[in-house]
């Protein structure tokens, strides 16, 4: 697919797909004169920038450098990841991080956030701790969903966010590729840190096994372990902002470059279902490895796509077809219907003769997702799988279904 027919799809599907309007907290409290030189849409990694515990040499066109504020001791994912994305905007790139609790430097600073018990974007402070505070993304700008409780990272987000992504990406503030990402960086990224910092379990009840590998735990590794000798931090939240910069600019670029590009491509395979069967439950795509699940479910939704669709066919490395089950939700391992009770745990010449169809590969015994050699088979597959009279009994219903 060419540059510029790629462009003029992505153009038309987030004119359809993207929200109405944007959050304009950012452009009301920090408005600015439009960037230049946003017209490439090549993701642009900036060199790493590291804090310096000494003091900043006076910039001679500000007069002063700016000071970013933030508490002292032991360091949180929440607020390194705030430091982090307010020294990539041009006016905070040369600041310093001042880590201290003392009121009287806090005050001197030009912006401060998870400390200094206020909230309040007029005058750059953006803290979380105080009893009063139950600001959500939603609280804050009404047409966003989350309404996970905010921390200094949610905070800065929030205000700055578009800002921040349009000189990351390389992008107009009006592109509306802008606004999706804006939500899906937030959703899959920066409200888990709100939620870790602020205490909010992920599921209700015990959880079923612990997850140790998270951002904000593998943060909290760099603090000094209790009984080292040596209990300054300052050269771990150096070591922090750097994990924080490393996660999120990956993490950008996927979305930018992988995950943008494959909701073009689900799109597209929606809009041609009845082509590959009459039901419209069954959706092909041309090649593997889209991340297809997440915009599936969205695109449905927006787009009220009905009946939803059951299987996603696509090829694998080796040229071989795959059938897949569309999960029932986002967050779950249950699908909107299973491959056949009767064909799980199968495998090619025994699957085949249960089936009644040539070239089977296997079927997985979760019955989630199954194989044959050619596309023909897979759908054949699909379309015996979508019968109601071997869902309901289990078997298989040979060669005359």
């Amino acid at each position: 697919m060419s540059v510029h027919r790629f462009a003029l799809k992505l153009t038309k599907l987030t004119s359809l797909l993207a929200p109405n309007k944007s959050c304009s907290i950012s452009q009301k409290i920090h408005s600015q004169p439009e960037s230049r030189g946003f017209l490439s849409a090549k993701f642009s990694r900036p060199e790493p920038r590291y804090m310096s515990t000494e003091a900043k040499r006076v910039c001679t066109e500000n007069m002063s450098a700016k000071k970013i504020g933030t508490h002292n001791g032991t360091f949180h994912c929440d607020e390194v990841l705030a430091c982090f994305f307010l020294k990539q905007l041009p006016e905070y790139k040369d600041a310093e991080i001042i880590r201290t609790r003392d009121p009287e430097k806090l005050a001197e600073c030009d912006i401060v956030v998870d400390v200094g018990g206020v909230f309040d974007p007029t005058k750059h402070r953006y803290d979380h701790h105080q009893r009063t505070f139950t600001e959500t993304f939603h609280s804050l700008c009404s047409e966003k969903p989350w309404v996970t409780k905010l921390s200094s990272a949610g905070l800065v987000y929030v205000h700055f966010g578009h800002r921040l992504l349009v000189e990351l990406m390389q992008l107009k503030p009006t592109d509306r590729e802008l606004e999706v990402l804006y939500d899906k960086i937030y959703e899959n990224f920066v409200e888990e840190v709100d939620a870790i910092d602020n205490g909010i379990s992920q599921c209700d009840g015990e959880p079923r096994y612990t997850v140790s590998t998270t951002l904000s735990t593998r943060v909290s590794y760099l603090n000094p372990r209790w009984n080292s000798k040596d209990q300054d931090t300052e050269e771990g939240f150096k070591k922090a902002l750097k994990l924080v910069e490393d996660e999120f600019l990956d993490r950008l670029d996927y979305y930018k470059n992988s995950w943008m590009p494959a909701r073009v491509l689900v799109w597209e395979a929606i809009q041609n279902r009845a082509h590959n069967d009459s039901s419209g439950e069954i959706i092909m795509f041309t090649e593997g490895g889209y991340p297809w699940k997440e915009h599936l479910l969205e695109l449905e939704k927006k787009n009220n796509v009905d009946p939803p669709i059951k299987f996603v066919i696509y090829p694998d490395q080796n040229r071989q077809w795959r059938v897949q089950c569309v999960p029932a939700g986002r967050n779950t391992f249950e699908n909107r219907l299973s491959l056949p009770e009767e064909w799980r745990g199968l495998r090619d010449e025994a699957l085949s003769e249960v089936t009644g169809i040539k070239d089977c590969i296997f079927v997985h015994a979760g019955g989630f997702i199954g194989g044959n050699k050619t596309l023909v088979g897979a759908l054949e597959m699909a379309r015996k799988a979508l019968n109601p009279a071997i869902q309901s009994t289990g078997e298989g219903c040979g060669k005359d279904c």
